[in-house]
């Protein structure tokens, strides 16, 4: 798994057209607000699961975040998808407050 910036987040998601964006947090913080087209996979008992049904093909690559640099939600996301076999995963390790503090957009 490899960490990457707001500006390399904000590059993958511009050209990257396969990238898939994954929030680790719950339904209600993701309801609160998410990065645009941002897909909700809560850590929990069922992550494992969910995000094989989310995404079925370990190669497509896969940005996970959550909160801010002081959560771990994202960094415990991506190693369980590498544990599942998932090869192109990258945490936005500031997370969506630094998304939003930077002003960039956002959705709710």
């Amino acid at each position: 798994m490899q960490s990457v910036s707001r500006n390399q987040t904000r590059q993958m998601m511009d050209e990257k057209n396969d990238l898939v964006v994954i929030e680790a947090l719950s339904e209600e913080s993701f309801n609160d607000f998410h990065l645009p087209n941002a897909v909700n996979v809560p850590l929990n008992d069922d992550f494992a699961e969910e995000i094989q049904q989310t995404i079925p093909d370990k190669e497509t690559p896969v940005l996970v975040y959550c909160m801010d640099a002081e959560c771990h939600a994202s960094e415990k996301a991506g190693q369980k998808m590498e544990e599942l076999g998932y090869a192109n995963v990258f945490d936005y390790e500031a997370g969506k407050m630094d998304w939003k503090e930077a002003g960039l957009p956002i959705s709710s």
